[in-house]
């Protein structure tokens, strides 16, 4: 019956009327999780030879010292990123199939799913490592392999169980993030009982157990959880909620455009799909960071890498979904006199503002230096004048609906809303001002270069009516085929 059920998925993607967009994401997919899988390797070689013959010390020791952060950093990104398999199962409850054999092969489906057994990547190569070049016992090797997957399987299981339940992946958040601080400063050393704890699955014969015991006990419960709310008019459904009327009077004296924001932002204030967009956006602020990881960021082509993220976290979570967060009704606000350029200038209001309070807040910068706040600066008024209409075009080509009920990893599904085009905007999004500031720096100062950078978000604005009026004839051609698409992933 499962080897039916995953055929029958194979002929819904290749019957599919997207199947060309969809295979070609699919490819892109491949090569990313081959990239992610490279990457894996190389970090399992890395931490070992820098350990052993850098540190001097012991490789499961350095790996155990900090994979508490780690895990509760996973347990978050699952949260707001992993999707659970139902939206394809959907169909079959209506189908002489029993729950129980929808929910096992649900379960099956999140068990391989590869951000869970992608860990091997990493975990194989360290481990092979350990025992054939560092001559480590093999029983202790394979058990403290065995602890650090159950660890994994327990953060996806806890993540199922904890769905919708923001204010405690909130709290981990806040008080991963304070520890962190501390550690940093010297006042706690959480690392060192996490080193404690981790090892141990090395050093004790049957401490892998533990996490293997509440990785059994979090799948069951996650079980219990899936199977009590397999239904279509319960776990799946829409949610409903009392309404209530909100709105922001000054925005009325703009009149339609006015009305347009209003809506965005009762969308921001109810929907869990957005709200999960807006904190990610918010989480960008930190992407900055990054700064620390290397000498990869420190030079002036990655700043400005770094600086496009930590002010346009908003408009790319955010603009690039456009119209997909008014998929549910879009079909029908087609049908209306709808003002389309209006309709845009209000998401772009939105993108624009978020982007302006992201500059403020990377104040913070500052602390690292004056120059690096420059570049994230000067990064922000790209976004501004330059990046924000970019981001709506790629909209225009994103023919995904969202489930405004639900994160992208929730009962509803979400999914990628990039394709080919989209990649292909995006090009002038980063490419473009990392190259203009580099090169303007390196003839004529940091100054000159922020001001470069500045000169053209300040044209971008000048233009923004002609180029408003080109975005508009973009979304009218695209209108009808949008309007198909969500038809038929509604």
């Amino acid at each position: 019956m499962y080897l039916r059920l995953l055929s029958l998925e194979v002929k819904n993607f290749l019957r599919n009327p997207q199947f060309g967009a969809n295979l070609v994401m699919k490819i892109l997919m491949a090569f990313a999780y081959a990239g992610m899988s490279f990457t894996f390797v190389m970090m399992a070689v890395g931490l070992y030879f820098i350990s052993v013959e850098e540190l001097k010390t012991d490789p499961i020791a350095l790996f155990s010292r900090y994979f508490l952060y780690y895990a509760a950093l996973d347990l978050v990104l699952r949260y707001f990123i992993q999707q659970m398999p139902t939206q394809n199962i959907k169909p079959f409850l209506t189908q002489n199939i029993t729950k129980k054999k929808l929910v096992n092969y649900t379960i099956l489906k999140i068990i391989f799913n590869f951000f869970n057994w992608g860990y091997l990547l990493f975990l194989l190569p360290f481990c092979g490592l350990l025992i054939f070049h560092g001559s480590y016992s093999i029983p202790g090797v394979l058990m403290f392999l065995t602890g650090i997957m159950a660890v994994f399987y327990f953060s996806n299981f806890v993540n199922i169980v904890l769905n919708k339940q923001n204010l405690v992946l909130y709290t981990v958040a806040a008080i991963m993030i304070i520890f962190g601080f501390l550690e940093y400063y010297g006042y706690v050393h959480l690392s060192s009982f996490s080193e404690k704890i981790f090892k141990a699955f090395y050093e004790f014969p049957g401490a892998f157990l533990i996490p293997v015991l509440l990785a059994a006990a979090a799948g069951y419960w996650a079980y219990r959880n899936i199977y009590s709310n397999f239904y279509l008019d319960k776990g799946l459904e829409l949610e409903q909620a009392v309404g209530k009327t909100e709105n922001i009077d000054f925005l009325n004296r703009f009149g339609t455009l006015g009305t347009f924001i209003n809506n965005d932002i009762r969308l921001l204030k109810r929907s869990k799909a957005a709200k999960s967009a807006l904190f990610a956006g918010i989480m960008f602020l930190f992407y900055g960071l990054l700064y620390f990881s290397g000498k990869a960021y420190a030079t002036d082509f990655m700043r400005v890498f770094l600086g496009i993220f930590v002010t346009g976290g908003f408009m790319l979570m955010f603009g690039q979904r456009v119209p997909s967060w008014d998929s549910s009704y879009y079909p029908l606000m087609m049908t209306q006199k709808v003002p389309y350029k209006d309709y845009l200038k209000a998401k772009w209001a939105l993108v624009v503002l978020a982007t302006a309070v992201s500059m403020v807040l990377a104040l913070g910068y500052l602390l690292i230096s004056w120059e690096f706040y420059l570049t994230i600066f000067a990064a922000g008024l790209y976004n501004l004048g330059v990046n924000s209409y970019l981001t709506l075009l790629a909209g225009a080509f994103n023919k995904k609906p969202i489930d405004l009920n639900s994160s992208s990893k929730s009962f509803g599904g979400g999914g990628n809303n990039f394709n080919m085009k989209v990649m292909l905007i995006m090009i002038p999004q980063m490419v473009l001002p990392m190259g203009v500031f580099a090169l303007v720096k390196f003839f004529a100062g940091i100054e000159i270069a922020v001001a470069s950078l500045g000169a053209l978000g300040l044209i971008g604005f000048l233009l923004r009516d002609k180029i408003f009026d080109y975005i508009v004839k973009i979304y009218r051609s695209e209108k009808y085929s949008t309007i198909e698409a969500f038809k038929k992933t509604a």
